[in-house]
């Protein structure tokens, strides 16, 4: 069941007293009416252990975190490149970045964790509206993430958009992609 969601424990009905039921747990959706409802017959060991104080999950590589590295690092897309900005708002929704490219021809850059064809058809709807405007066209995209499945590419490269593969690791200075064998 996706979160939020909350979990009651409540002594059985009659009938399922009957049937054996020692303890029912119910799990109630917070969004959602859907609820799960278990049975518990027979409890053979209930442990506890305190694991101290939740630290709280933090995501690592979201897409956010490669925006602001690739920013940073625009000069990992080719040399003579400089940012125009980040979340460049569109009347269709913000391109993740607007760059320059050495030649000072206008670049729109869509990231992606993953790159998929969602991802190439996002651009392309920007890149089309981007190019309507004199005062940045010609536009041409660049589709970057830390994986691009094979399709995307094909769908890119048929569109004249330059696919590039992010190596967060190293974009974050924790891994010398130079020293690796693989």
């Amino acid at each position: 069941m996706s979160p939020p969601a909350t979990l009651r424990v409540s002594s059985p009905e009659d009938v399922d007293l009957e049937l054996g039921v020692a303890e029912q747990w119910t799990v109630q959706s917070a969004k959602t009416d859907d609820r799960l409802i278990i049975n518990i017959h027979e409890k053979l060991s209930e442990t506890s252990h305190d694991l101290g104080v939740d630290p709280g999950l933090i995501k690592d590589g979201v897409e956010a975190d490669l925006q602001r590295l690739l920013a940073d690092q625009i000069e990992t897309l080719g040399t003579g490149y400089s940012l125009i900005r980040r979340e460049y708002f569109t009347a269709i929704g913000p391109v993740d970045i607007l760059a320059r490219d050495g030649d000072g021809a206008t670049v729109a850059i869509e990231l992606k964790r993953r790159g998929d064809i969602d991802g190439v058809e996002q651009l392309t709807r920007y890149l089309e509206l981007l190019n309507r405007d004199p005062l940045l066209a010609p536009v041409r995209g660049i589709f970057a993430a830390q994986q691009i499945k094979p399709q995307a590419k094909v769908l890119a490269n048929d569109r004249g958009i330059d696919c590039v593969t992010l190596d967060y690791d190293a974009m974050r200075g924790v891994d010398d992609s130079e020293s690796r064998l693989f």
